[in-house]
């Protein structure tokens, strides 16, 4: 089977107009692997697949010669993790760009179906993952803003805030709290109390907070 040049040329066409899709969703975000990035990668893919399914055919029919195009795919596969891993980034205790390199390894799919002639396979994979970036991307921020992480720093009288009266005072939060450290102030008969509480919104932080300011001896609170 050959592959006519027209043909060639809409393939490689339609991997790059596949793959901006994708990359413009992460341009958006400000992403270092954005529109260009994610083009190139799914017609670089695609024209492997292209010289790996028929860039041997003259040589097809040649004694003791065996062609296997899945291989060249298969190095594909497995060549973009450089480009993934280059997308991902660790800020402090942060790691960001994970997306983003599952993202790149995708659309190094896409190109090799394109390649292939598996045009529905790729255009579906194509909708999928942008129903999967910006679709569910509002489900994933509302999730992780009630599992969140807060801290509540608290100035009370000497001794009088305990853990019993961070129990009485969290309720059912209490069992969300990770941390509770008390040390003395420096400034006047004082505790400094810090509070780390996990599992909850910004909004019930601030709840919480207003809470504790009615406590009997407590004198300011702060969430950090």
């Amino acid at each position: 089977m050959t592959l006519s040049d027209l043909e060639m040329v809409g393939r490689l066409a339609l991997a790059a107009g596949l793959g901006s899709m994708i990359g413009f969703e992460r341009e958006r975000l400000l992403w270092a692997a954005g529109l260009r990035t994610h083009m190139l990668v799914a017609v670089g893919s695609c024209l492997i697949m292209i010289v790996s399914a028929f860039g041997f055919a003259d040589v097809l029919g040649t004694p003791n010669v065996n062609l296997d195009p899945s291989r060249i795919a298969a190095q594909v596969v497995s060549g973009i993790g450089f480009l993934g891993a280059g997308a991902i980034l660790l800020r402090g205790e942060i790691i960001r760009g994970l997306t983003t390199a599952a993202s790149l390894w995708t659309v190094a799919g896409i190109g090799l179906a394109v390649g292939s002639g598996l045009y529905m396979a790729a255009t579906a994979t194509t909708v999928i993952v942008l129903v999967i970036l910006a679709g569910l991307k509002p489900l994933e921020a509302r999730f992780r803003n009630r599992n969140q992480s807060a801290q509540i720093r608290i100035m009370a009288d000497r001794g009088a805030f305990t853990t019993d009266v961070a129990r009485q005072a969290l309720g059912y939060r209490f069992d969300s709290l990770r941390q509770f450290v008390s040390c003395p102030s420096d400034h006047g008969d004082s505790d400094e109390i810090s509070l780390t509480i996990e599992r909850i919104s910004h909004d019930e932080a601030i709840h919480l907070t207003e809470q504790l300011r009615s406590l009997k001896d407590v004198k300011s609170v702060e969430l950090a």
